[in-house]
């Protein structure tokens, strides 16, 4: 079994920072891919940034140049640091890990997520 935990959320003013981390415990041969998502009020859940098991990243088009995904490896945590933050960057955000378990079985997990709120 594998849980995933965020933290970082919050509220903050457009033009801030917030750093989000997302930590997996658990039952972990290894971690492929994470992925950031967020879901807006009365919107879909949408893909916001990817990083692989080789660290090659992917962005969605309206958070390029101010997103920044990365992943600890020896601490099974993906961040996602984002700056210049918009209004419309509030949304709930969840992580998602493709992980192999010890049983080398391959689950896809989610996080509980965690409220970013861009407001003055």
């Amino acid at each position: 079994q594998v849980h995933l935990a965020e933290s970082g959320g919050g509220l903050v003013q457009p033009g801030g920072s917030l750093r989000l981390s997302c930590a997996a415990s658990g039952s972990i041969f290894s971690i492929n891919t994470m992925r950031w998502y967020r879901q807006a009020p009365g919107k879909e859940r949408e893909l916001v940034a990817t990083i692989s098991s080789g660290d090659s990243t992917n962005y969605a088009d309206s958070v390029k140049g101010r997103f920044t995904i990365s992943r600890d490896n020896a601490k099974n945590t993906a961040y996602l640091q984002m700056n210049s933050l918009k209004p419309e960057d509030t949304a709930v955000y969840y992580c998602n890990f493709m992980v192999i378990a010890t049983s080398r079985a391959q689950y896809s997990n989610w996080g509980q997520g965690t409220r970013v709120t861009v407001s003055s």
